[in-house]
Formats: C-alpha cells, sequence, structure tokens
C-alpha cells in the first residue's frame, strides 16, 4: 500500500468509528523538515509533552495550504510519511514572532520548553526553512501558534 493510500485508509477508519469527524478533516503531515526532527517531535506528542506546534503564516498561502483551525483534524505522520496518530486542532493564534508567548512555548514540549530556548531553535528553523523560498528571516513574521489534542494513536484502541 502506498503512503497516500496508507494515510486515507486510517483516515476512514478512524471516521467510521467517529462518524462526526467526517468533514473535519485538515491535513497529513510530519513535524520539522527532517524525518529526524519529525520523529523527536512526534515522540513528544505521543508522550503527552507536546501540545503546541508552531509554524511559519506565510508559506501557507506559497505552498498553497489552508491555515489550521480550531476543531480541525490532522494525520500525524513519523518521519518515513508513515500515518501514526491523529490530532485535534483545540486552538489557532497568529501572533509575530517576537510576541509569541513563554505558555506556548512550553506547550511544544521542546529542549528545555524555555521561552527562550523556543525563540533559539524556531529562529534556526524557519531561517532555514523561509531560505528554500528566497526569504529571511524577520522577527515580526507571523507564527501560527497551533494548540492540539491527541485524538487517536494508530494501532491504540481508546
Amino acid at each position: 500500500m502506498d503512503k497516500q493510500a496508507e494515510i486515507a485508509a486510517y483516515w476512514n477508519s478512524y471516521v467510521k468509528e467517529h462518524p462526526d469527524t467526517a468533514d473535519k478533516y485538515d491535513s497529513a503531515w510530519a513535524f520539522g523538515d527532517s524525518p529526524r526532527l519529525a520523529d523527536e517531535l512526534l515522540a513528544l506528542v505521543l508522550a503527552g509533552t507536546k501540545t503546541g506546534t508552531a509554524s511559519n503564516y506565510e508559506l501557507y498561502a506559497l505552498r498553497e495550504l489552508v491555515v489550521p483551525f480550531a476543531g480541525g483534524h490532522s494525520v500525524l505522520l513519523d518521519g518515513e510519511g508513515v500515518p501514526r496518530a491523529i490530532i485535534e486542532t483545540v486552538r489557532v493564534d497568529i501572533v509575530p514572532f517576537d510576541e509569541v508567548s513563554a505558555e506556548f512555548a512550553y506547550s511544544e514540549g521542546e529542549d528545555n520548553r524555555s521561552l527562550e530556548s523556543w525563540r533559539y531553535n524556531h529562529e534556526l528553523y524557519f531561517t532555514r526553512e523561509n531560505k528554500a523560498y528566497g526569504r529571511s528571516f524577520d522577527p515580526h513574521m507571523p507564527v501560527v501558534c497551533e494548540t492540539f489534542r491527541v485524538v487517536d494513536v494508530r494501532g491504540q484502541s481508546e
């Protein structure tokens, strides 16, 4: 089974058990920009440590993607593109990078969970990401701060 078919099969099996979510599919994606980072961050989600994620708002339009929305459900992929879990977005705030709160930084569950660490690591990440589009990092750039909850882990019963 190819990856897209595997994602669709996982989502369809979830919807069969939760028919009220049929129209709430957002997307399927992996964290970060490498298989290693995807797996590390997914592990934090599965451990219950990571309940938030940040993304570059301006790249949604460039990539022709829809901004996450409250109530939306996403299939989380591991570093190999295999579906591992489904999350429900519970809140979305779009704020300038330099105004992201310490509370949100903590929810990301990464490093020591401090705002300083969040800013340092996310500046590096957003700089890499922007470079691919011929853009540079801007401390005032809008960031999508998405808060989520895990609603299903593949292979585990509720």
